[in-house]
């Protein structure tokens, strides 16, 4: 996956083929190219796997400054409770930048009672209700505004550009 007419594409699969029920040699060659066809476009998708405290692919590719070069990202899933900090453990020697940082959070302790907001959250009617969120080289920085809701717990996903 390194020309453009690769990036350009869209991992969309053909539904039928014509497979020949006479000549072996050209069955084996239909075979052969319908494999490496399914094989490209599953490839080409996002991988929707999430996994708390494990680094997982995700299946991106980026590419910058008009490099054929690509760049995967990486995504890992963190669980919380209340504002603070949460250890990491990436090693920034091998992150080149973040691409997302998202997740959600619960006001209450019975989670099918509270509300649910996203992170970062931000409120329309006053700065100081908004929670945010930072990365520093070891942790993850929850901030909750004076009037900001309780957090009494949540999820936070990173994903990031991997320099390997």
């Amino acid at each position: 996956m390194t020309t453009d007419n690769n990036i350009q594409q869209s991992p969309y699969l053909r539904s039928q083929r014509d497979f020949s029920t006479d000549d072996v040699q050209l069955l084996s060659i239909e075979l052969d190219k319908s494999y490496i066809d399914i094989a490209y476009k599953v490839n080409d998708r996002i991988i929707g796997n999430f996994s708390e405290n494990v680094s997982i692919v995700t299946g991106e590719s980026w590419y910058f400054d008009g490099s054929n070069q690509e760049q995967s990202t990486i995504r890992r899933v963190y669980t919380f409770s209340g504002a603070g900090t949460i250890k990491h453990f990436l090693d920034f020697n091998f992150i080149s930048g973040f691409t997302r940082i998202y997740g959600s959070f619960t006001d209450n302790e019975n989670i099918t009672l509270g509300n649910w907001y996203t992170l970062p959250y931000v409120d329309t009617v006053a700065v100081t209700n908004q929670v945010s969120v930072s990365i520093t080289p070891t942790n993850i920085v929850i901030t909750a505004g004076a009037g900001a809701p309780t957090i009494f717990g949540g999820i936070i996903v990173l994903e990031w550009l991997s320099n390997i």
